[in-house]
């Protein structure tokens, strides 16, 4: 082993500065003890990106990629669309975080692919057959049969799905070996349509409320058509007040970069498009932000229910009218919120 040769230095002279040290070629590990580049900070953003996420991403890395592209300092996505699913994906980047709830409580739509024939362990592609059949359904049987399962309907979620049991995931169950049994639950479909048809596929479109599987929908739909089935295709094409109009794609985020990016921003307020909204003084708004509740006057002034308050036209806080009252459940601070554009 050849030992480098020590450089003496001078008594008393200042040690040697870091930034002296030579740099490693772009792209090569630098040197040991040769000094780290500084990571960007994470800035400040609030508001909302409407992801369309593709294909083979997992939720959680979409929000990685969002938080690194806006080089913000905290993200979260409204409601996991499976690796396998494109489409919608709402992701709130700082005080939005706070209006998640809202916009997981609003409607959904999706474009989903049946394909006939077999059903699957976890109701889609990557499952495996559990029955077959060599019977196929007509458009007319499939049209006809899509009734039974609009309104309020009772549906049994998937085996592999997120819902736990004793405190363990229903998929980290299935995928141990353990017999997994899940109780019927209540959704709500508000529309189910057949857009193509053919003897082995049906693309349908769908608008539901939340807690509704679309896996669970087409194993059920197979079994009272007598022939099985399971989702092949996945696409989310609203959810809440967001559709395919607000969505913007990876490629044009990373692309853009942090200071770019402002145009895919939406106001946090967005969420609560479907909450009442009012006008409270400075005041007021001093009040709400302390946690404590306001009088509310006006004959426009929510009686009771949900409702959110401005001041100046900034979002102060979100809470439930009571009494002529707003309590605050939320407060926000949003002196770097993304302005709403006219």
């Amino acid at each position: 082993m050849i030992n480098e040769p020590t450089i003496e230095r001078p008594e008393g002279s200042p040690p040697p500065n870091p930034a002296d040290r030579p740099v490693a070629a772009e792209g090569r590990r630098p040197p040991r003890g040769a000094p780290r580049p500084d990571r960007p900070k994470r800035r400040d953003v609030n508001g909302w990106v409407i992801l369309d996420k593709g294909v083979g991403m997992t939720s959680t890395h979409a929000v990685a990629v969002v938080k690194r592209a806006f080089n913000a300092k905290k993200a979260g996505h409204a409601g996991t669309l499976d690796p396998l699913a494109s489409g919608i994906l709402p992701i709130a980047l700082g005080e939005a975080t706070k209006t998640v709830p809202f916009v997981m409580d609003g409607r959904k739509a999706y474009v989903f692919t049946v394909t006939w024939g077999i059903e699957t362990d976890t109701d889609d592609a990557e499952g495996r057959p559990v029955a077959t059949s060599e019977a196929r359904p007509t458009r007319e049987a499939v049209v006809a049969a899509l009734p039974t399962f609009v309104g309020a309907i009772e549906q049994v979620p998937p085996r592999y799905s997120a819902i736990k049991i004793a405190g363990e995931r229903a998929y980290d169950l299935a995928r141990d070996g353990e017999e997994v049994v899940l109780v019927a639950r209540p959704v709500q479909i508000d529309h189910l349509a057949v857009v193509e048809h053919s003897p082995e596929r049906t693309v349908i479109e769908a608008a539901c409320g939340k807690g509704t599987y679309v896996r669970a929908l087409a194993r059920d739909l197979g079994r009272l058509l007598g022939c099985y089935g399971h989702v092949s295709a996945l696409r989310r094409t609203r959810v809440g007040p967001f559709t395919e109009a607000d969505a913007c794609q990876v490629a044009a985020l990373e692309e853009a970069g942090p200071d770019g990016n402002a145009g895919s921003l939406h106001p946090v307020e967005t969420a609560l498009d479907a909450v009442p909204s009012v006008p409270v003084s400075r005041d007021m708004a001093l009040r709400l932000m302390r946690g404590q509740p306001v009088i509310l006057r006006g004959r426009d002034a929510p009686v009771e229910g949900k409702a959110f308050a401005t001041c100046g036209g900034i979002l102060v806080a979100v809470g439930d009218v009571e009494r002529g009252e707003l309590v605050p459940h939320r407060v926000f601070h949003l002196g770097g919120t993304a302005n709403r554009s006219d």
